[in-house]
Formats: C-alpha cells, sequence, structure tokens
C-alpha cells in the first residue's frame, strides 16, 4: 500500500518509539504518584479502541495533557501526558502506527495483525 514505511526508516520509527517510551520513563512524576499509577494507567489508551466503532478519528490528547499539566501546574494532567507518551512510544516501538482512515489494520508503519508471507 502507498505510503507504508519500509526498509531502514521503519526501523528508524520503531527505534524512535523506544526512545519515546525509555524517556517517559525516565522523566515520569514518580514521587508525586508512584509506579502502581504508571502500571495501572499504562494500557488505559487502549481502552480508545472502542472508539473505532464510531469512526477512525483519533485526537492529539496526550500533547494535550502535557501542555495543560504545564500551563495551569497540574501534576494530575503532566502524569496522565507522560503515561499517555509513554504508552504510545511502547505502541509504536512494536509497529503499531498512525492507522489510514480506510483500513484499520493499515499504519504508516505496515500492515499490523497477522499475514501470509514476508514482511
Amino acid at each position: 500500500m502507498a505510503g507504508e514505511t519500509t526498509g531502514a526508516v521503519r526501523w528508524i520509527l520503531r527505534l524512535e518509539g523506544i526512545c519515546v517510551l525509555a524517556a517517559t520513563i525516565f522523566f515520569y512524576p514518580a514521587p508525586d504518584f508512584g509506579w502502581g499509577c504508571f502500571a495501572l494507567f499504562f494500557l488505559a489508551p487502549d481502552l480508545s479502541l472502542l472508539g473505532y466503532a464510531f469512526g477512525s478519528r483519533v485526537g492529539a490528547g496526550a500533547i494535550v495533557c502535557l501542555v495543560g499539566g504545564f500551563l495551569f501546574a497540574s501534576p494530575v494532567f503532566s502524569c496522565a501526558g507522560v503515561i499517555w507518551c509513554a504508552h504510545i512510544g511502547f505502541d509504536r516501538a512494536l509497529g503499531y502506527g498512525l492507522k489510514y482512515p480506510g483500513d484499520f489494520n493499515m499504519t504508516h508503519l505496515g500492515r499490523i495483525g497477522f499475514q501470509s508471507g514476508p514482511r
């Protein structure tokens, strides 16, 4: 499919996901919220998959949380933004990219799910 990233660029983007995950873990405000909170909410963004039942448009909520935490000095928004960014980095590292509107399984990092043939 046109728009699919392949070769070295695909691996660089996945490495970028690992870096985002590592940076968010490093900068996580653990003294304020603890690692239990991080673990509890790390997979919570996957609940947004239920929203795909109503369409494929997704907002930039992680950045909104981070900016809100900074502008309003809100530790809750900062924590939510950092955890959400960690989740995004984790997804990208696993190869789950930005979805194309025509096919739920097609992302900018390639097709997700089980496939026949080499990738």
